[in-house]
């Protein structure tokens, strides 16, 4: 698997948090519940890749725990917890709805959630994810979430289409790695 397609594997996790595997065959989120549940996972899954990403210099975006990006990311999360809890809900068996008004049940879900995204990125994925995140780190933090959610529904009906491999072969120059 190239390194862009274990990326957009991890990303693709996103769109599952807490969803059980059976429930998520039956039913599906729509695009604002996606994002909503992107937008209250990515700030957890941005701090577990710097640490993941330790060997990155300590000024890389991706490195700074108390960055703006990370701040403007939390405020996000928690506007969106409502929503994405509806959609969590949506995914799971009606007694989980209840154990989401719990003010424990956000932090241990993305505590859960995001080592299983960050465990994919290998060390040579580091310079990519920091240039990533420096690269979105203009935008609105929503507008990142629908960037992920669009992307995986993109993936998801190429490979639907009976693609092998979903991610086009552009003739783009290989990313340089740092080492």
């Amino acid at each position: 698997m190239n390194r862009f397609a274990s990326l957009a594997a991890a990303l693709a996790g996103v769109a599952l948090l807490a969803a059980p595997p059976a429930a998520a065959q039956d039913r599906c989120l729509s695009s604002t519940d996606a994002e909503s549940i992107a937008l209250v996972a990515l700030p957890e899954i941005i701090r577990d890749a710097g640490r993941v990403c330790a060997a990155l210099p300590a000024s890389s975006l991706l490195r700074k725990s108390d960055s703006a990006l990370l701040q403007k990311y939390d405020r996000e999360a928690d506007r969106a917890w409502p929503a994405a809890r509806t959609a969590i809900a949506k995914l799971s068996d009606p007694a989980v709805e209840l154990l989401l008004l719990s003010d424990y049940a956000r932090p241990m879900l993305t505590s859960l959630f995001a080592p299983q995204i960050t465990g994919r990125i290998q060390p040579g994925d580091c310079g990519t994810l920091d240039r990533l995140v420096t690269l979105l780190e203009p935008l609105p933090a929503r507008n990142t979430a629908g960037i992920v959610v669009a992307t995986l529904q993109y993936l998801k009906a190429e490979k639907n289409k009976g693609k092998r491999d979903a991610i086009p072969d552009l003739p783009v120059c290989a990313a340089v790695t740092a080492r």
